[in-house]
């Protein structure tokens, strides 16, 4: 399958869109599911918390991605959309 126009164009944008939800964000807070699927990948054994009778409360994990990520992101996108806007329409 050849990469066409509308390909790189949905790609660039998709990209671009995460470098600005990146940009917006500071922190993401993970699930207690995906917090311990990463500690177990990781081999973290300090990130949950010690188990009492009354409580079961494991901690979450908390990602604080780079500040430079999110421009990254963007400018690859905006080059991608970009590219694909000065590309010929081939059927």
């Amino acid at each position: 399958m050849r990469v066409k126009r509308h390909h790189i164009l949905l790609g660039g944008l998709l990209l671009f869109f995460a470098g600005v939800q990146f940009r917006l964000v500071e922190s993401f807070t993970l699930s207690e599911r995906s917090s311990h699927f990463i500690s177990a990948q990781l081999g973290d054994k300090g990130g949950f918390q010690a188990q009492t009778l009354w409580q079961n409360i494991p901690s979450r994990k908390v990602v604080t991605p780079p500040r430079w990520l999110g421009l990254a992101l963007m400018s690859v996108g905006s080059v991608l959309t970009l590219k694909s806007l000065s590309m010929k329409n081939a059927a």
